[in-house]
Parts: structure tokens; C-alpha cells; sequence
């Protein structure tokens, strides 16, 4: 989230679709997300609220959790978040608002009652409009990762060629399924974000140097080195190796049955 000038302005910002006239029932919470009964129902809020709300939000908090709260770069869904199902005025939302998660990397924010009151306002509205579109869900929850067969998916893990040839449980993997959930660990699994390219430069005079690859293109090829300095040379006079880690994984797709999948997920979700 970052904070920026508030703006009173009961308008959406431009690009931003208007929001409608409420629902029937829209301002009220029908039931709780899963199986544990009905949750005490919120207030309503008036459109205008709501849209200063949207303002707001889009401000102040869409980076990290969307634009219309169903979780974005970094933050997750509210519109499936319990801490705002059990929200009846603003009392919890307002807390976390006020307080922060510095756990979870939200900052604490100082805004006045009654921007909380339209920020709260337009959760609760999009929350409402989440739940009434049944069988419409927009995103993959943990539970349906969750159906694997975590001593089968071990088995994979440490088989010849496959994930222990380039990865540990009890190093780099330590700690994994703590750091990552649900369709983030599956992504991570299947294709890793961020994943450095290394590479080893052999000079004419039979020198090599490795280090991550910092620039490659059919004429030139760059490296920085451990010591941070950087060294380029142009293709044609050099040989060069490059190491990708996302590779493995791309050769690995292709082999993968369903049941590899679900069950690496199952094992790798035991990793905590």
C-alpha cells in the first residue's frame, strides 16, 4: 500500500468503472466463507460513501490488493477474507487500517473516521458483490491444491533427474511452504519467478569468469562478477555457457502426469 494525498471526492477516479446502485441486499453479509454459519451482518453504507471508498481504496491500498480487493501484487482477496466477514461497522477492518500487519509487510495507516468509514464501506460492498455471484469464483483457493499424495509427491522429489537433482528439502526448500501458498507455490513449482541466469566466459587467452548474466543479446554478453564488478565482450571472441535454473523445470513440464503435480504439491506443502 502506499500512501498518497486523500482525496474527498465522491467521484472514481478516471478509468475506474462507476459503480452501480447497490444490489437487493448489497450492505449486508448473507453467510460466512466455508461451514461455519451465518457471521452478524454489517451496515449499510450510502453510495456515496461507497465511491469515496472506491477513490480512496484505488489510492491508498489497490496496489497491493487489487483494485476491486480481490487481492493484487501482494496483498490478498478481502472479498474472502474473514476478519472483514466478521466486520459489522467497521470495528475490525478499522483496527487493521489503524494498526497495520507490519507481520505481513502492511504498514499502519492515519486516516480520519471517516475515510476508514468509506475504505470499510467499499470492502464491504465488493465483499457482497463477490458473494452473490455463485459458481463464479475468480480465483484458486488452498484447499483445491491440497489433493496430492504428499509420500507419493517425496517419492518424485528425490527420484534420479528430477527436483533433488537441483534442489534440497532441508536447504533452498526449507521452510517453502511457509513463505508460499496455494497457487503461488504451485507457479513457483512449476516455473520459478526471479530465478538468476549464470554464466561462464572463457577468454581468448583461456581465462574464465562466471557470474550472473547481466546483459545478452547476439553481439554482446555481460556478467557481473561475485565482487559485483561488471565485464562484457562482445559474442564473436568469446565461448560462454549459460546456466538457466528455469530450465529443468521447462523440460520437466512435458513429463509431468496430473498425479506428479498434485502429489509434488502435496509434498512440498508438508515443507514448513
Amino acid at each position: 500500500m502506499f500512501v498518497s494525498t486523500l482525496i474527498g471526492n465522491a467521484q472514481p477516479p478516471a478509468g475506474l468503472q462507476q459503480l452501480g446502485p447497490p444490489a437487493a441486499g448489497a450492505g449486508r453479509v448473507r453467510s460466512s466463507v466455508g461451514s461455519q454459519g451465518p457471521l452478524p451482518t454489517h451496515e449499510s453504507y450510502p453510495q456515496a460513501t461507497i465511491a469515496n471508498g472506491q477513490t480512496l481504496f484505488v489510492q491508498q491500498c489497490g496496489f497491493c490488493h487489487g483494485r476491486d480487493a480481490s487481492g493484487g501484487e501482494s496483498g490478498p482477496d478481502l472479498t474472502k477474507s474473514r476478519v472483514v466477514s466478521s466486520d459489522k461497522a467497521g470495528e475490525a477492518i478499522g483496527q487493521v487500517i489503524h494498526n497495520g500487519r507490519p507481520d505481513k509487510g502492511m504498514p499502519s495507516f492515519s486516516l480520519s473516521d471517516s475515510e476508514v468509514t468509506s475504505l470499510v464501506a467499499f470492502i464491504h460492498y465488493q465483499q457482497d458483490q463477490a458473494m452473490s455471484q455463485n459458481g463464479n469464483r475468480k480465483g484458486v483457493s488452498t484447499a483445491d491444491l491440497q489433493t496430492g499424495n504428499a509420500e507419493a509427491g517425496k517419492k518424485y522429489f528425490d527420484g534420479a533427474g528430477t527436483c533433488s537433482t537441483c534442489h534440497s528439502a532441508t536447504g533452498d526448500l526449507a521452510g517453502i511452504a511457509s513463505r508460499l501458498q496455494g497457487l503461488r507455490l504451485e507457479e513457483q513449482m512449476l516455473m520459478p519467478r526471479a530465478a538468476a541466469s549464470k554464466v561462464t566466459v572463457t577468454t581468448a587467452d583461456g581465462k574464465t569468469i562466471t557470474g550472473a548474466v547481466a546483459y545478452h543479446d547476439e553481439f554482446t554478453i555481460g556478467l557481473i562478477d561475485q565482487s559485483g564488478g561488471y565485464h562484457s565482450w562482445p559474442t564473436s571472441s568469446v565461448k560462454y555457457k549459460i546456466d538457466n535454473p528455469t530450465d529443468a523445470h521447462v523440460q520437466l513440464l512435458s513429463k509431468y502426469s496430473d498425479d506428479d503435480i498434485h502429489n509434488l504439491m502435496a509434498y512440498l506443502q508438508t515443507l514448513r
